[in-house]
């Protein structure tokens, strides 16, 4: 299944509550996020599964697909539309036998042959960077040239990441993507809806 990735929104539990990150995502679906992801870093298993639950109702009742950070089995268990793989979790074939031939499969890729990889194991979509260092987390930047080369590299749709704005999202113009992923670009903001839907503008704009 190839996923609408255009703007990519992250709910990452860190610094917020199940009540404060369900009402941002609410707020990013409202303003236009296509697509979810419910990262957990620090949670339990039964934490998770709970949020991810609670985070299914609402991206269900905006009809956008909800994606789990590395646990196949949380999203399996909470009937989450796929998962999102980085280079340490289970392999993309892996979590295709478990999850199906119709869940969203997500991998992290920084060089080119782990994009190559990646789709040739069944990946369904990419996410690469980081372009800017993040707030949220600790990741070896990817430099723009190396983005467009994965980009080039593979057929399925690539995702930015990694620090990126409104502001200076317009460096990726150009560069092959389908969209971009954002974390405290739209959790920060003071009005998360709005910031929303301003970055959908732009990163629509740039493709």
């Amino acid at each position: 299944m190839t996923p609408d990735i255009t703007l990519y929104f992250i709910a990452d539990s860190i610094g917020n509550d199940g009540e404060r990150l369900a009402d941002i995502t609410e707020k990013a679906c409202r303003g236009g996020a296509s697509l979810v992801q419910l990262r957990e870093k620090s949670s339990s298993g039964r934490e998770f599964y709970s949020h991810a639950c609670e985070i299914k109702k609402i991206t269900d009742g905006f009809g956008i697909p909800l994606i789990i950070n590395d646990r196949a089995d949380i999203a399996l268990a909470c009937g989450a539309a796929g998962v999102h793989l980085g280079q340490e979790d289970i392999p993309v074939s892996a979590a295709r036998k478990l999850l199906g031939k119709n869940a969203v499969i997500g991998a992290t890729a920084k060089t080119v042959e782990q994009a190559i990889s990646a789709e040739a194991a069944g990946a369904d979509y990419l996410g690469v960077g980081a372009i800017f260092p993040s707030k949220t987390k600790d990741a070896v930047p990817t430099d723009i040239n190396m983005l467009k080369e994965i980009c080039a590299s593979v057929r399925i749709p690539v995702c930015a990441i990694g620090g990126l704005t409104e502001e200076n999202c317009v460096i990726l113009k150009g560069s092959g993507i389908a969209g971009i992923a954002v974390v405290s670009a739209i959790s920060g903001a003071d009005d998360p809806e709005a910031a929303s839907k301003a970055l959908r503008e732009r990163v629509m704009s740039l493709l």
